[in-house]
């Protein structure tokens, strides 16, 4: 069985592509799939026989969800993902969980003979992605949780908050973001955030201002 990668050392530049509008994934966290295109049913069958990582990229126009045209073109930054676990349906589907390994860099794509994409990427400046513990002293831990908190009742999501106050910081965050409703722009806002704590204070920002037009108020910012 293939291990996990834990740092960029572990990672081939040359990575295969699933470009998906709205799909966020980050450092430590996990995302649930659905594949069912028969290329990325052949890409998933590709990565099992060799590393299990792929790269989750969003289109640059989000007006279609997984766009058809190989020329279509991508957002710079994506995340790449290691195929944690996965079943296989009896209509050949695939439903998979993806673990956020880091972000990356598209240098350029490369011509391949398979189905799916190919590019040659950068991560050298996201080898910190893999530390769970960067940046997290720069994080109002307590902050953040209270304007999450605010915002799960304001939205009628229902969270362990006991479980979650037990997480580390980073995996709080992240977990915050990539589970936050909101679109492609603003996902990949999340994604290119230069720091976790810049990530935490631009989701903090979006789900004021949802409150804010709302008319609902904030854990104690005087939102009206």
């Amino acid at each position: 069985m293939n291990m996990r990668p834990n740092s960029i050392t572990e990672i081939d530049n040359r990575i295969p592509l699933l470009p998906l509008s709205g799909a966020l994934l980050l450092p430590h966290t996990q995302r649930p799939l659905l594949i069912f295109e028969p290329r990325y049913v052949a890409l998933i069958n590709d990565i099992l026989s060799k590393n299990r990582v792929m790269g989750l990229i969003q289109p640059e126009n989000d007006s279609e969800e997984s766009p058809g045209d190989q020329d279509t073109p991508l957002k710079k930054i994506g995340s790449l993902g290691y195929l944690r676990a996965f079943e296989e349906q009896n209509d050949g589907k695939y439903v998979v969980v993806l673990d956020g390994l880091s972000r990356f860099e598209i240098l350029k794509e490369v011509p391949t003979d398979t189905p799916y994409r190919m590019a040659e990427i950068n991560i050298e400046p996201y080898a910190d992605d893999f530390d769970p513990d960067t940046g997290i002293d720069q994080v109002n831990r307590e902050e953040f949780l209270a304007l999450m908190r605010a915002y799960s009742d304001f939205a009628n999501f229902e969270f362990d908050w006991d479980g979650i106050k037990k997480i580390d910081t980073t995996q709080l965050v992240n977990m915050c973001c990539v589970m936050s409703p909101y679109g492609a722009v603003e996902k990949q806002a999340l994604l290119e955030a230069k720091s976790l704590n810049q990530r935490a204070q631009t989701l903090i920002a979006l789900a004021e201002m949802e409150m804010a037009k709302a008319g609902a108020k904030g854990p104690s910012s005087g939102i009206q």
